[in-house]
């Protein structure tokens, strides 16, 4: 069985046991969390789609740990105009460990 979630703005197909990072979220590690927004279930040859969620389904998991992810470097540079700007991101993020699919 897997299901199709939307979290932080992204879409994740996820199975039973997975771990997902996903944008951060609330939550202290070992809590469990929710995610109703399930966009797809899928069992064998069974799909059910929502419109755009399916009422009443609901992706159990518990947070692993917190974490910042690799430094992107930003450089602007135009030549011969004395301009150079660079700049760093690091996006947080949660991992996700999936516990319960429940249609």
């Amino acid at each position: 069985m897997y299901a199709v979630i939307s979290t932080g703005g992204k879409q994740y197909r996820i199975a039973q046991g997975d771990v997902v990072r996903v944008e951060k979220l609330d939550g202290e590690e070992g809590a469990s969390i929710d995610f109703n927004r399930v966009l797809m279930i899928g069992h064998g040859d069974e799909v059910t789609l929502g419109t755009p969620y399916i009422e009443g389904s609901v992706v159990s998991g518990t947070i692993k740990n917190h974490g910042r992810g690799k430094k992107i470097e930003i450089i602007k540079f135009r030549r011969r105009k004395n301009y150079r700007k660079q700049m760093g991101h690091r996006q947080a993020y949660t991992d996700v460990e999936i516990t319960d699919i429940k249609t």
